[in-house]
C-alpha cells in the first residue's frame, strides 16, 4: 500500500544539512546533509511510524494540504510516498 505525507524541510542554522518534519505525523523527524539524503531518511522514519501506528489498530491521520500548513520561510514542502507491507513478504 503505497501513502502519501507531506514533509517540511529547513536548512540547518549552521548549514550543514536539513531537518525534516511531518506535520501530520506526530513526532516524526529526520535530517541529512543534503535535500536528497534528507528525504530518503524522512521516508524511512515515515514508513516505520505508519508501520507501527497500524500495527496497533490506530488510525493514521488526515493529510494536510500544503495551502493549511502554517510555515516558516524558507521551508520545503515536499509530498512522499511511503510504501507500507500489509502482508509479510509481499510490496
Amino acid at each position: 500500500m503505497k501513502i502519501v505525507y507531506p514533509a517540511v524541510f529547513t536548512r540547518k542554522e549552521d548549514g550543514s544539512g536539513y531537518r525534516a518534519y511531518f506535520p501530520d505525523l506526530e513526532g516524526c523527524f529526520a535530517e541529512g546533509p543534503d535535500l536528497e539524503d534528507a528525504a530518503d531518511e524522512a521516508r524511512a522514519a515515515a514508513t516505520d511510524w505508519i508501520q507501527v501506528e497500524m500495527d496497533e489498530g490506530i488510525d493514521l491521520p488526515e493529510v494536510s494540504h500544503q495551502e493549511d500548513l502554517d510555515l516558516e520561510e524558507g521551508c520545503i514542502v515536499k509530498y512522499l510516498t511511503m510504501t507500507i507491507q500489509l502482508v509479510p513478504g509481499y510490496d
